[in-house]
């Protein structure tokens, strides 16, 4: 496509046609995922080894220890759904270790295929449209399946945190909870938008 620009990784020097697809994480993204891969990790370890993680259990402390606590404001994730058999949140922690494994490849994907253009590391064509829809469909899975969450508590009548009182409530379920609600809607703005702007102004996706 004509005008070419300068790129490079290490010594190296290739070129890319103006107009071919480059992607960066923002800020925020690697942020986020910093932030909140390891808490997903951990949360996963605790609902898909139970009841070994649960208080009693082999594996429970240290790592698992504080979910003794939280198992008692959502009863999710304590003995109460344990002991009904309730699938939900043996599924809602499978969801999870899908979705984190989609964001470490678009993680992954990006350290080791970004190069510099312009000073900044990106990642380019069609490598770069594979990991921008890897990481928009994994932040609609988080969003969809927390919004679920929320409203299965809703539609039960508050059933596993209705016994919390207003603080602990707000403290302990309804700001760690909401992280996850805040977080992929931006992702799904950000990403969902770069998607957008380039199939609308046509951008090349170069195969490489």
């Amino acid at each position: 496509m004509g005008n070419t620009r300068s790129v490079s990784k290490g010594s190296a020097a290739p070129s890319i046609a103006a107009g071919t697809y480059t992607h960066a994480p923002s800020s925020f993204t690697l942020f986020w995922l910093a932030i909140s891969l390891p808490l997903v990790v951990w949360d996963c370890g605790y609902v898909l080894l139970r009841p070994r993680t649960m208080l009693g259990g082999d594996l429970h402390w240290p790592i698992w220890s504080p979910y003794a606590l939280y198992g008692e404001v959502d009863h999710v994730y304590g003995f109460k759904a344990f002991n009904a058999n309730n699938g939900f949140t043996g599924a809602q922690g499978l969801l999870n270790a899908l979705e984190t494994v989609l964001y470490l490849y678009y993680a992954y994907a990006y350290y080791q295929n970004a190069i510099t253009v312009g000073g900044k590391k990106v990642i380019v064509g069609r490598k770069a449209a594979i990991i921008v829809l890897t990481a928009f469909s994994a932040a609609v899975m988080t969003l969809s399946k927390t919004v679920l969450y929320w409203l299965c508590e809703y539609f039960s009548g508050f059933d596993n945190i209705g016994h919390n009182s207003l603080p602990d409530l707000i403290l302990l379920w309804i700001i760690p909870n909401g992280a996850w609600l805040v977080a992929p809607t931006y992702m799904i703005y950000e990403l969902g938008n770069e998607i957008v702007n380039n199939l609308a102004y046509g951008a090349s996706v170069k195969r490489d």
